[in-house]
């Protein structure tokens, strides 16, 4: 029986139905034409396969995908055109790169006879990609697309997810061959998923069995192995305090009795100073950030070290561990907690609360129940979380934002909070939304951003606008580019160079979008305001008139160790 023959465009089509893509973030360009075509018949009456979101800039399609991506746990994918389409989508990329998050951008690119000829929208995207994606090529001929793609989808979600861009000229998309479907499923000296070994599993469990003081780092890769349930059960047998990482905040529920709050920077005192005390230290889909450890070289060096990581890369890369347990968590974590004697700690749970009580008085008491004075973002976070009974997705920006909202959101159920983690990307929060609400489309998605970040991708207002989405956005406005401003006043004297913002009417440009809008100016309103915002059905945009100088406190300063963190900054 003779195969169809088709179009390299209708191809790329059909091969990312096979793999379950519902959800395209794009924009079109002439290298992409051809594409864009093949959409416009798959995106209509019987054969209608695909939602495409047309976003207003390149960079926020990789975003959405992103957010897409991270709430529901597929592949992201965006489709974009050749030159400055490409390398608009390369931000998106390198912070997908970071956080391990699996998107497929497919993007258009000058014929193969005009490659090497500064051609109109030329640029050699496989080349600029390469270093940060798992996988980036070129497809040249048509009768490749349904291999290159399954591939792609294949790298970017196995193992330890991340980007893969693919490259389609001209003549790829538009010449004909026999369309087959395909299903890669093995790439020759790839191994996604490194086999458990059973020694590492009982070395770990004996060093577990004996400790006295445990301490378990949770990450983000908990959620990417669906490993949840195994975590909790691995954490209730060995009674493991454990503290979170920003990316792995929705790994455990923030009211579970063995949570201990959020590692890092900016996270809770009694995990950061716990560190330095406990005698094991057991790291779960988390890399060693520099953000959570402070000075490597004196990062818990009284405590053995297990590392649980699915990334052979990852071990010994920061901390030198005792013992790696390397292999998916959903694997490794059950074969580890069979092993282990059920175990109180009961002490050394009690230790933390001294400092939690401490963190209590001195910061958390003030930042969501001021006595007076201006709005702060704790108690504008801490409304928004219960107005949500806890519930919602949260997408942050970068900087002071993210910080407030990720240290006071609560949360009760999994793959709840999209970031910026690695990359730290000023703009990623709109359009990250934007993905989210299709990602998550029964869920509440509530988005944190400061006035820097928000205009930095604010031309998204156009995407929920057309796609009449129910996102509820929270600008924490305070007329500064905050997390810089902090800096500048604690290590450099005071000077404040170029961090303080002049903004536009936000309620003029958020109306003009059709979009609704509210501003908080006075506490005695922020309740009524913000269930106000969280009950309507459309979009809607509540700007909050915050403390220009607030600072975020507990903070461990650049170069210090863990355990000197402070919960007042002197400056």
């Amino acid at each position: 029986m003779a195969k169809e023959i088709i179009s390299g465009s209708e191809a790329l089509m059909r091969s990312l139905h096979n793999e379950g893509v519902d959800t395209i973030f794009g924009y079109p360009g002439g290298a992409i034409m051809p594409v864009y075509d093949s959409i416009y018949k798959y995106t209509r009456g019987d054969n209608n396969l695909f939602k495409h979101i047309l976003v207003r800039h390149e960079q926020a399609a990789a975003h959405a995908a992103e957010g897409y991506a991270r709430v529901s746990g597929k592949v992201g994918v965006c489709i974009v055109t050749s030159g400055p389409g490409a390398t608009n989508t390369l931000t998106g990329v390198a912070d997908a790169m970071m956080d391990s998050t699996p998107i497929v951008v497919i993007a258009g690119q000058v014929g193969v006879g005009a490659l090497g000829t500064d051609a109109f929208q030329e640029v050699d995207l496989v080349g600029v990609a390469q270093p940060i994606t798992k996988w980036a090529y070129q497809i040249r001929r048509p009768e490749d697309v349904a291999w290159a793609v399954s591939r792609a989808f294949y790298i970017a979600r196995s193992g330890r997810p991340g980007p893969v861009v693919l490259d389609f000229p001209k003549n790829a998309q538009n010449g004909k061959c026999e369309y087959e479907p395909v299903s890669v499923n093995h790439v020759r000296s790839y191994v996604p998923y490194p086999k458990v070994n059973e020694e590492n599993v009982k070395a770990a469990a004996e060093i577990i069995n004996n400790a006295k003081r445990p301490f378990a780092l949770v990450g983000h890769g908990v959620e990417l192995g669906g490993a949840e349930k195994e975590l909790a059960e691995f954490l209730e047998k060995g009674d493991i305090p454990a503290g979170r990482t920003l990316l792995g905040l929705s790994a455990l529920p923030t009211e579970h009795p063995l949570d201990m709050g959020m590692l890092g920077m900016h996270g809770s005192y009694a995990c950061n100073m716990q560190t330095q005390k406990c005698d094991v230290l057991i790291a779960i889909g988390m890399r060693f950030s520099d953000r959570i450890t402070g000075v490597p070289s004196e990062y818990a060096k009284q405590a053995k070290i297990i590392h649980f990581d699915i990334d052979p890369s990852e071990i010994n890369k920061v901390i030198k561990t005792d013992v790696s347990v390397l292999g998916d968590c959903k694997q490794s974590l059950p074969a580890v907690t069979k092993l282990l004697k059920k175990c109180s700690h009961k002490e050394w749970i009690d230790s933390f609360k001294p400092y939690a009580e401490e963190e209590n008085e001195k910061v958390i008491s003030k930042d969501l129940h001021p006595a007076d004075g201006p709005l702060l973002m704790g108690e504008v976070v801490n409304a928004v979380t219960e107005a949500t009974h806890n519930e919602a997705v949260l997408v942050n920006d970068v900087g002071q934002n993210q910080m407030e909202s990720s240290r006071y959101f609560k949360f009760t159920k999994n793959r709840s909070i999209v970031t910026s983690g690695g990359f730290g990307t000023m703009g990623f929060g709109l359009p990250a939304a934007v993905g989210a609400c299709f990602g998550a489309p029964d869920r509440t998605v509530c988005l944190f951003c400061g006035d820097g970040g928000f205009q930095m991708s604010i031309q998204e207002l156009g995407t929920i606008m057309e796609q009449r989405l129910p996102l509820k956005m929270i600008l924490l406005n305070n007329n500064y580019l905050g997390n810089v401003r902090q800096w500048q006043d604690l290590m450099f004297g005071g000077r404040r160079s170029f961090t303080r913002m002049m903004n536009p009417h936000y309620e003029e440009i958020i109306r003009g979008y059709g979009i609704e809008y509210d501003v908080v100016t006075d506490r005695k309103n922020l309740k009524e305001k913000v269930e106000k915002m969280v009950s309507s059905k459309g979009a809607y945009l509540l700007e909050c008139a915050i403390k220009e100088d607030e600072d975020i406190v507990p903070m461990t300063m650049p170069g210090t160790n863990v355990d000197d963190m402070q919960l007042e900054l002197h400056y």
